[in-house]
């Protein structure tokens, strides 16, 4: 067993609190839902541990500790102390770090699912003999006499010390340590009947029975314990792959990244490995070429195609001082780019880092399963042990022992705890990847089950269901001493430094009309209010009417403003006021997204109630309420209004959803049950979200709540049939029917239900892979 650990970067604080990591501990072997709680057991009860969860879909350990009091030796050790050897940074550390280890991880993964495949092919060559003498029951002629039992002891045995030798040996690492897994009920079971049939064949080799086959074949269990090893073997390898499948979406966003560049410098052009590449290189990429760092167009232009990373089927046009982003496809002209980030600060490695975390972060949902697991095996070992003993006292006295080790062994054998394990994580792997391939992030199964539980969803308007790119539509000056221009510079000074929308467009607005904003200082941004700025030595004011009037602007002034036929006319407004007198005002218009409606109609279909949001003024938000199809909305809201208004309709018993784009949003983002940000948002928004919506589209607010939905039906089948399996099989393997059926669950049978419930569980998690 082999895993490997990577290590986020050290989040100090600066009250100089005790500092804390956050570690994620690749763990490759563990193999069911017990093996999953001994690891996060272990680690849980270090001192400094302030939390552990491990995920057996992704193989991933999830700690967040304080160094200081338990360094990452000794979390290894405790990985260690459960069974599994951990392979330490420094030791990996050529791999080229958290990729390269996982790549790493990877390759141990496939390695040992070739050895399982040669373990099952030898075992399934040498059970079918075994299993064709034992089903024969006398029927073929030359199948008959004493040798045919010492066969399938020869044969079961190299099953059993080769086939079955990892069972073993984890089942032993267990008891030593005390602890009991999956492993551990195999090893009895199939071993219980391997040793039963051992000990019954020199006593019936040495009576020689008249019946020659039948009778002493009666008394012996070599089949049984040759096909459990071989049909969990065959279990275990279709799960492996199963379970492989579920990480195609990540293994795909790693190996987007191309593995050289070419470079220009002063000696030319040359190719460079992207591992080599600084800040500030310049780059070129031809036709068909994949982008490979994050960077800005220096010259060129060409259309990059970005769907491997937003989802959006149509190049986008790159002309000169363009962002591109490692991992996306130049299509049509040659550009070259200055690198701007490199390695792990690419937009591609933080969405891959994203959905690592998502998918080993574990859901609510799974808490009942986790209980559970914690005590499976022991309470299956009893139940085996009764199994035994009640058969021994109840069975003909003719029958009973053989009636006994049956039992005992299907109960041991068709209990089922990988099923519970890879109920939960197995659909959110395979959700979140999916999500990553249609252009949304989710951060983890919390947020994804919260998600599929959302009952309103509020929009903010400005670059949410807008463009968030307004234009001017007019100028109007109450100053007669300042003109249209200037009053368009003046305000342009002041926003310079703002990255709101609105303070884009007027920036823009001056840049047209053919002026430089000028410099400023002291600019301060008031978040959903407006800026203040001094230019020119004067203090510059840029906002709401409320904004201004909070400032202390003569509040007649602005009310007379605010009252203007031209500010009655206005889509958007804002004021500009000098030195606390407002000397004239600017409307914008914002064009709805064409994708706005559609998405409103989508999730009343889903049973969604849809609000709008906004600090804008009321008239603005009227319109593009009506525009959108959206019955409810608020305007001239405050950040902290908005938080309020989640806040109330959570306190009705509704879960909200919460979709904006700026810094205004970041308060109501974080008081909603589920955040989303559109990536064309600040960072602020961003970081505050459960989810991005890298396409920055509201059609992905709809297909993040469906997936999520979808996902969190699955999550509910799959741990319906684990429970459902588990509760009804063990019974019958018991052999609870048998008086009303002379019925028993053979063995043999038995292995083969175990090994495709957890098959079943991972194949129903890959059908959401086909939502489109």
């Amino acid at each position: 067993m082999n895993s490997a650990v990577w290590e986020s970067t050290p989040q100090t604080d600066p009250d100089a609190v005790p500092e804390i990591r956050r570690i994620d501990i690749g763990v490759s072997g563990m193999r069911c839902a017990s093996c999953v709680n001994h690891v996060e057991s272990g680690l849980s009860a270090l001192p400094g541990v302030e939390s552990a969860e491990v995920n057996l879909a992704t193989k991933t350990a999830t700690v967040t500790y304080r160094p200081d009091s338990v360094p990452v030796p000794r979390l290894a050790s405790a990985i260690r102390a459960a069974g599994y050897e951990p392979l330490l940074p420094e030791e990996t550390a050529a791999s080229g770090g958290r990729d390269g280890i996982a790549d790493q991880l990877d390759v141990l993964e496939r390695r040992a699912e070739e050895a399982l495949w040669r373990r099952l092919i030898v075992s399934a060559l040498l059970t079918v003999p075994v299993l064709t003498v034992a089903m024969s029951h006398g029927a073929i002629s030359w199948l008959t006499g004493a040798w045919t039992l010492v066969l399938q002891f020869i044969l079961t045995t190299i099953v059993m010390w080769y086939g079955a030798a990892e069972f073993f040996r984890s089942a032993w690492r267990g008891a030593l340590r005390g602890i009991a897994n999956m492993d551990t009920l195999i090893s009895i079971g199939a071993g219980a009947a391997y040793a039963y049939s051992v000990c019954a064949l020199a006593p019936l080799l040495l009576s020689r029975p008249p019946a020659g086959h039948a009778h002493a074949q009666s008394s012996v269990y070599f089949e049984s314990a040759a096909s459990i090893i071989t049909l969990i073997l065959l279990g275990k390898l279709m799960e492996a792959r199963a379970t492989r499948r579920t990480t195609d979406a990540i293994r795909r966003l790693v190996h987007l990244q191309p593995r050289t560049a070419q470079l220009i410098d002063a000696a030319g052009e040359r190719e460079i490995g992207v591992d080599e590449i600084a800040v500030g290189d310049r780059l070129i990429a031809r036709p068909g070429e994949t982008i490979a760092v994050d960077g800005v167009v220096e010259s060129g232009e060409s259309d990059v195609d970005e769907s491997m990373l937003t989802g959006e089927s149509a190049p986008v046009i790159k002309p000169r001082g363009s962002d591109v982003f490692a991992g996306t496809i130049n299509r049509t002209g040659a550009i070259q780019y200055r690198a701007v980030k490199i390695g792990a600060a690419t937009a591609l490695q933080q969405i891959v880092r994203l959905v690592r975390e998502a998918q080993g972060a574990r859901a609510p949902i799974s808490r009942l399963a986790d209980r559970i697991s914690a005590i499976f095996v022991p309470v299956v070992l009893v139940i085996a042990a009764a199994t035994f003993g009640g058969w021994l006292l109840l069975a003909a006295p003719e029958d009973r022992w053989n009636m006994a080790i049956a039992a005992a062994v299907a109960v041991l054998v068709i209990a089922c705890p990988c099923a519970l394990g890879l109920a939960t994580p197995t659909a959110i792997m395979v959700a979140t990847g999916r999500a990553a391939q249609r252009g949304m992030l989710i951060r983890g199964g919390a947020a994804l089950e919260r998600a599929g539980r959302v009952t309103d969803v509020f929009f903010d308007k400005t670059g949410t269901l807008t463009l968030g790119r307004p234009n001017v539509a007019g100028v109007a000056v109450i100053d007669p001493g300042v003109t249209p221009d200037a009053l368009i510079a003046l305000a342009a000074a002041a926003e310079r430094f703002s990255e709101h929308p609105i303070a884009r467009a007027i920036v823009s607005e001056a840049v047209a009309r053919g002026t430089e904003p000028a410099a400023c200082s002291d600019f301060k941004a008031h978040v959903g209010g407006g800026v203040r700025a001094v230019v020119a030595g004067k203090v510059v004011l840029v906002g709401s009417v409320a904004f201004l009037v909070d400032q202390d602007v003569e509040a007649p002034l602005v009310e007379r403003a605010a009252k203007s036929e031209f500010a009655e006319a206005a889509q958007s407004l804002v004021l500009v006021a000098r030195d606390r007198e407002v000397i004239g005002a600017i409307s914008l218009m914002d064009e709805l997204r064409a994708t706005a409606k559609a998405a409103v109609i989508s999730l009343r279909e889903l049973g969604v109630t849809v609000w709008l949001v906004s600090g804008d003024r009321p008239a603005a938000v009227a319109v593009a309420a009506k525009s959108a199809g959206i019955a409810h909305y608020e305007a001239a809201l405050s950040p902290a209004q908005k938080a309020g208004k989640v806040r109330e309709l959570q306190a009705t018993g509704r879960v909200v959803a919460m979709v904006g784009d700026g810094i205004n949003d970041a308060p109501a983002l974080a008081a909603a049950d589920v955040g989303l940000a559109m990536s064309s948002g600040t960072d602020i928004a961003i970081s505050a979200a459960d989810i991005t919506l890298l396409r920055g589209d509201p059609q992905g607010a709809v297909e993040a709540i469906a997936l999520s939905r979808a996902a969190l039906r699955t999550i509910r089948q799959n741990l319906f049939w684990a429970f459902a399996y588990n509760v009804l099989s063990i019974p019958i393997a018991a052999g609870v029917l048998y008086p009303l059926t002379g019925w028993l669950l053979s063995p043999m049978l038995a292995s083969a239900t175990m090994a495709l419930s957890s098959v079943s569980v991972v194949m129903n998690s890959l059908r959401l892979k086909l939502r489109a």
